[in-house]
């Protein structure tokens, strides 16, 4: 996991940058963020075009354009390195109407009432608008 920035309250976000961590994020949050991880990392890999035809160079420059293709899938933590919230934004973190960010709690719960303000704090570092209405998925009652 790569740090992204701090939260109030001594909560930070971190950016999951490979299969484990995302896999580790679902079991413990009881969420599939494993799933569409693996999802949009196959979508960017297969966007990959090579510039060398020689075998053993087909793959330099891979991992950096999964990174820059593929959604933001973030964890937020409190102190102790507990996951709080999982987010998934637009590739690079920059707005994109088209593109539908992703907030949840354990267990799919509504991350707002207790994280909202550190989910204001990402929106801030990256410059986009991560409204509830827009980002939480599931049907509130």
């Amino acid at each position: 996991m790569r740090y992204v920035c701090d939260a109030s309250d001594g909560r930070t976000w971190f950016r999951i940058e490979s299969e484990a961590e995302a896999v580790a994020e679902s079991e413990i949050m009881r969420h599939a963020v494993e799933k569409y991880f693996r999802k949009e990392e196959d979508k960017a890999a297969q966007s990959f075009r090579p510039v060398s035809k020689v075998s053993f160079e087909q793959e330099i420059g891979l991992k950096a354009h999964i990174q820059r293709e593929m959604p933001l899938f973030l964890t937020l933590r409190d102190g102790e390195g507990n996951p709080l919230a999982t987010a998934m934004l637009p590739p690079n973190g920059r707005e994109d109407r088209s593109f539908r960010p992703i907030l949840v709690g354990a267990g799919n719960a509504d991350p707002y009432p207790d994280h909202g303000d550190a989910i204001r704090t990402l929106a801030q570092h990256y410059g986009i608008t991560l409204e509830r209405a827009r980002c939480y998925p599931y049907r509130r009652d």
